[in-house]
């Protein structure tokens, strides 16, 4: 590679990670993420865990064996108190003096209706309050229908459903997958749209400022256009990966923690498959590596074309526009991964960093199809370069009016 190239790429580089805007975004990423999700969850827990001990007044003799267990698992006290005429009042003097956090009541009406009345000194967390009363109605669900001779617990649990697919379809309706792929993709479309942004920003602030006509005096343009846009890329691809190692450490010890303060707050064992694992850490860092150059080349001729950032941004909407499509289809194509649009779709180079990772994640691709949306799109690479290479040549000195498509095309002959 030209000593050009790489003077280019580490003036980018480096002109961008000493920004303050770059430390601040890179860092301030990780602890946004940390205020809105981890740190909110902890306080909530830790509001839960004011409220242990609790009593539990039984006057239908049948109840709080079923109960307490479930109660007990979630992290509270629990005590049981024989019904007598003033039990109330000797449990509200408890309470008021701190010995409890509150009692329940339970009487022959909580066994029909599941109405039950609770004493508290606090009000609880919406989450201790559903526990409450999802005890209780548990209880009482398997009380009667252990009367009716059903087994309660094999049908409270939920069942057990069979799924045998006819053909070769997989569909991924698991909700942390979806969130996961449907996050990830819509992020890779605003971290590449942001850093292809970059890309045409720097080279029409060049233009516009007639600095480029001394540097092209001593060095290729396409030269230029590539230092440009692999030093924009290593700038994203380095706050990318510290984005991707902080998350890492935010899970890896915050859900451990919220766990172990609330074992009932987190499914533990539908959230840790879903998160992804080293190598679809590195098929997302390459979805992004090959969606940036894409999409980056465009970028860079439309701000070689362009006069003012005005412009730019007329020219550049129909790409924006485009990318609503994939974004669109995302969920679609996560429920529905083996459907023929949604193969086509992914397929379709433009759409493939986002759409593949949708697809991937919800297991429903087979390896060959992801190999063939690589080669697709590194011949995609290859064609926008060599288009923008020669647009850029000719319009990073023009001045004046914006060029018509004819033009453009006589651009790309001629160069």
């Amino acid at each position: 590679m030209s000593v050009n190239v790489w003077a280019v790429i580490r003036r980018e580089y480096l002109q961008r990670v000493r920004s303050k805007w770059f430390v601040i975004s890179t860092l301030g990423g990780p602890l946004l993420i940390l205020l809105l999700m981890v740190v909110p969850a902890y306080f909530l827990v830790r509001g839960g865990q004011a409220e242990q001990k609790l009593a539990i007044v039984d006057g239908s003799n049948v109840l709080y064996e079923r109960i307490a267990p479930y109660l007990v698992n979630e992290g509270l006290e629990v005590e049981e108190e024989r019904w007598y005429p003033d039990v109330v009042t000797s449990l509200r003097k408890e309470a008021t003096e701190g010995d409890l956090w509150g009692f329940i009541v339970l009487d022959e009406l909580t066994l029909d209706t599941g109405e039950a009345i609770v004493y508290v000194t606090t009000r609880p967390s919406p989450i201790r309050q559903l526990t409450l009363q999802s005890a209780i109605t548990r209880a009482v669900m398997e009380y009667q229908l252990e009367r009716l001779g059903v087994d309660a617990e094999a049908l409270l649990s939920g069942g057990d459903l069979s799924l045998e697919l006819l053909s070769e379809e997989r569909t991924s309706t698991e909700e942390p997958q979806f969130w996961v792929a449907y996050l990830g993709a819509f992020f890779l479309y605003m971290v590449i749209l942001f850093y292809a942004d970059s890309v045409m920003r720097a080279t029409l602030e060049e233009k516009t400022s007639r600095i480029v006509e001394v540097i092209i005096s001593s060095m290729e343009p396409w030269h230029l256009m590539l230092g440009k846009i692999l030093g924009v890329g290593a700038v994203g691809l380095t706050q990318l990966l510290v984005w991707i190692v902080s998350g890492f450490l935010i899970v890896a010890g915050g859900i451990p923690l919220l766990v172990s303060l609330s074992p009932g707050l987190i499914p533990v064992e539908t959230l840790l498959p879903a998160l992804p694992g080293i190598g679809m850490v590195t098929l997302f860092v390459c979805l992004f590596i090959f969606g940036f150059f894409m999409y980056s080349g465009l970028h860079a001729a439309v701000g070689a074309m362009c006069n003012t950032d005005q412009e730019a941004q007329q020219v550049r909407l129909p790409m924006v526009m485009l990318l609503v499509i994939p974004i669109a289809m995302v969920s679609v194509v996560i429920v529905q991964p083996m459907t023929a649009m949604s193969t086509w779709f992914s397929l379709f180079p433009l759409f493939s960093p986002f759409l593949i990772w949708a697809r991937v994640v919800s297991g429903g691709i087979p390896a060959w199809q992801i190999g063939l949306s690589f080669l697709l799109m590194l011949f995609t690479v290859l064609a926008i370069a060599w288009i923008a290479g020669r647009i850029y040549k000719v319009g990073i000195l023009m001045a004046g009016k914006r060029p018509t498509l004819p033009e453009l095309w006589r651009w790309v002959k001629e160069a």
